[in-house]
């Protein structure tokens, strides 16, 4: 008696050609799960780049010469200088008003410590330590962007550097009115303050 899986082999088996006549091409092999998956996010996946060409590229015109003027003008020293300067001579100004407004002896008169200032007097006080305020910071900012700047295209490079360097100038300049010492200490705490302000924006 014959075996029951030599008569399943003979029944699966292909029927034979006929000679002159193609071979039948062989069964599909099953895909399986494991090869799906590596081409899918394995190893064999074929990671698709983007490319703009492809896709007419982004337009992109040429620019013309007043707009190379314009951007040179911005990207020098002398405008990023006078730019701080504004900023500077705004905030300290809204620096100036504020802290006026929080202190209890803007109007005060050391003649007749009783009478009780007027609005006006009080408002003149206000309006005088903001321009105060307002010069001296639009002194400062106008100086560290400037030897900021100046330090960038010495140097050729932006980094942290450059605002630890110039914030030492700027601080050392203004400190050193009051003597050697007055000036180191301010060179070492703008450094440190530009350091962190810059540490902060990066």
């Amino acid at each position: 008696a014959e075996r029951p899986w030599v008569c399943m082999a003979i029944m699966a088996a292909p029927p034979p050609s006929a000679p002159g006549e193609p071979a039948p091409p062989p069964p599909p092999q099953p895909l399986q799960y494991s090869l799906l998956l590596q081409h899918l996010v394995g190893d064999k996946r074929q990671p698709r780049v983007w490319d703009p060409a492809v896709l007419g590229g982004i337009p992109c015109p040429p620019k013309s010469e007043e707009q190379k003027m314009v951007e040179r003008v911005m990207e020098s020293c002398p405008f990023k200088a006078a730019l701080a300067c504004v900023g500077g001579f705004v905030l300290g100004g809204a620096f100036g008003v504020f802290t006026a407004g929080i202190d209890t002896n803007v109007g005060f008169d050391p003649k007749d410590p009783y009478r009780t200032p007027t609005a006006k007097e009080v408002l003149k006080d206000m309006g005088q330590r903001g321009i105060s305020y307002a010069k001296n910071f639009a002194i400062v900012g106008a100086m560290f962007s400037c030897t900021e700047c100046v330090v960038e295209s010495y140097r050729g490079k932006s980094d942290w550097k450059n605002s630890v360097i110039s914030g030492c100038i700027t601080g050392g300049a203004i400190g050193f009115r009051a003597g050697l010492k007055a000036g180191v200490i301010g060179c070492g705490g703008f450094a440190a303050f530009s350091a962190a302000v810059d540490y902060y924006l990066r």
